[in-house]
């Protein structure tokens, strides 16, 4: 194996990389999201600096079915995301995920720094309920509840026509930010950086909103209640088609020590 050929590599380990090269597609990818309030101290605390709260003390919690995902199989992920800002600009930072399968996890670490851990998550439809939860070693996590397609928010019921979809797409297109820590061969940092990166190509399907509920349980490696459930605002279920591109470096630690 000549230099050329290491350096063409998609990912460890070369014999069977781990993960293709992009870009990654996303087919179908299908969201349930709850918003809720938190606890300001727990927020600011779970912020990395420089980000900022954005001071509307809320979080969303996360489940994410993605049934076609080029390079990366079929999965669910879910995970805790909270809205911030770095400097003026609107953000939001990824600050727990788990996931059911190997090369997202490994690629998500990583090429952009997201925090992915393996988690047994579901996505379900009960009766009338969307149902998501999260479990970690056997142990439940998060139990997330939606009104299932409560309210159409592509559809005004009142003049029987689409609307366009506006808030929804700017909420998937917003700049999403990960903290990547890669350390050295000697346990030292070698990479420290905020990464950046806005989905593109994105083509919304459905969305829909309605009453949700929340419940998130103790577990020392997947620690979720360090965002406390004040109080839940709503929910969000929507189902898109989108591309992962490549992120870009939004801070660098080392490089500003």
């Amino acid at each position: 194996m000549n230099i050329r050929e290491i350096l063409s590599a998609s990912s460890m380990p070369v014999a069977s990389p781990a993960y293709p090269k992009g870009p990654y597609r996303f087919i179908d990818r299908e969201y349930l999201t709850i918003i809720y309030e938190s606890e300001p101290e727990a927020i600011r605390q779970a912020l990395p600096e420089p980000l900022e709260p954005d001071g509307s003390n809320t979080v969303l919690f996360e489940v994410i079915r993605m049934p076609d995902s080029a390079g990366f199989g079929s999965y669910l992920e879910s995970g805790i995301v909270i809205p911030a800002k770095f400097g003026s600009d609107p953000v939001n930072f990824t600050a727990q995920m788990y996931l059911n399968d190997a090369p997202p996890t490994f690629g998500g670490r990583e090429i952009w720094g997201f925090p992915k851990k393996i988690g047994e998550p579901e996505l379900t439809i009960n009766g009338a309920t969307l149902m998501g939860r999260l479990s970690f070693d056997d142990a439940p996590i998060a139990i997330a509840t939606m009104g299932y397609k409560y309210q159409h928010l592509l559809y005004d019921v009142d003049h029987g026509t689409k609307c366009h979809p506006d808030a929804l797409m700017k909420k998937i297109s917003k700049t999403q930010v990960n903290l990547k820590l890669i350390p050295d061969v000697d346990g030292t940092m070698a990479i420290a950086q905020l990464v950046a990166y806005e989905v593109c190509d994105v083509t919304i399907k459905g969305g829909w909103s309605g009453p949700a509920a929340l419940q998130l349980f103790q577990h020392t490696n997947a620690p979720l209640t360090d965002l406390p459930v004040i109080k839940v605002q709503g929910g969000l279920h929507f189902i898109c088609d989108l591309t992962l591109p490549f992120g870009r470096v939004l801070y660098d630690y080392l490089g500003s020590s």
